[in-house]
């Protein structure tokens, strides 16, 4: 199958994310999917499919406007959710921006086009009580065992992000000071606490491995290692949390980062600052730590209904 060109100024701008901004590659590989999209839907539809795949990658334009870009949101709204069309959209607008600032455009498609308002959702999270169980209930047995309470635990304690926990490396682990020096979004680096369960499950684990390896990738290389002594990936880590909750009886879909959204919202309950939990998340705006506070208020509501005299 013949593959046709990929449009220079998307080459650019994806160039210009991984030089710029340090995205990875799973982020850049998202955006180019979204441009190719939107590109051929922008291209000639009354031509055949293989003569449009060839215009999207030659484009005018000047052919693209408003109006075109409310018209392909249109179209997304049909099949997709309204944080999907927001991704979409915020891809489109990232490039005309970026085609604006260099001048290649003399005006932005994008500048009046609103982002959909989104459903507020409360994220997925488990209770003290159902964490402590999960964490309770991975085996001793083996050193696989003991590497998924090392995983489980890390990310409960730190609330780091899953991608985060299986881009650490041995050295990234600080059992003194007790931290772990973490890789986040846009290839920043933050320093973040960690307990002492955590610390004391990964030397468990890692000590383990120590007799079953060789020395010197015991002591570097990936922290976490699948049963090839490879870097465990992120859908291993979805997949062994799956068959721990299901084993568990718990009906509520449980992904990695429910535990990120279990870490934040027992801190705030337990009277953590919003801020400090910023910090520790990770995240740039404090409007997306605020999302955790919804659950925080039902927490205090239903504290207030137990114990106010006078309801």
């Amino acid at each position: 199958m013949q593959s046709h060109p990929e449009n220079p100024l998307i080459v650019s701008f994806i160039d210009s994310l991984v030089t710029e901004k340090g995205y990875s590659d799973h982020t850049c590989r998202a955006y180019r999917k979204e441009l190719h999209d939107f590109f051929f839907f922008a291209a000639d539809f009354h031509q055949s499919g293989k003569t449009r795949r060839k215009h999207a990658s030659a484009i005018n334009l000047e052919q693209i406007d408003g109006i075109m870009i409310r018209g392909y949101l249109g179209v997304l709204h049909r099949k997709n959710k309204k944080t999907t069309v927001a991704r979409k959209l915020s891809a489109i607008r990232s490039f005309f921006k970026f085609l604006e600032k260099r001048g290649l455009i003399s005006e932005n498609p994008t500048e009046h086009i609103m982002t959909p308002k989104q459903d507020k959702t409360i994220p997925v999270y488990l209770s003290v009580d159902e964490m402590f169980r999960l964490l309770d209930s991975i085996q001793s047995d083996t050193v696989l065992d003991l590497r998924n309470r090392a995983i489980f635990e890390t990310l409960y304690s730190s609330g780091i992000r899953v991608s985060e926990l299986t881009q650490m490396n041995v050295t990234d682990v600080d059992f003194k000071a007790a931290v772990i020096r973490v890789h986040g979004k846009g290839n920043q680096q933050r320093m973040v606490p960690v307990g002492q369960k955590a610390l004391t499950a990964i030397k468990t684990y890692r000590t383990r491995l120590h007799k079953q390896i060789d020395l010197e990738a015991a002591t570097s290389g990936p922290l976490f290692l699948n049963r090839f002594n490879k870097r465990l990936s992120s859908r291993s880590i979805a997949r062994i949390l799956k068959q721990l909750i299901a084993a568990m009886g718990l009906l509520t879909p449980v992904s990695p980062h429910a535990l990120r959204h279990t870490f934040a919202t027992h801190l705030l309950d337990a009277g953590a600052d919003l801020r400090a939990v910023q910090e520790l998340l990770g995240h740039k705006s404090l409007s997306t730590t605020q999302k955790y506070t919804h659950v925080s208020i039902d927490h205090l509501m239903e504290t207030y209904d137990k114990a106010h005299p006078r309801k």
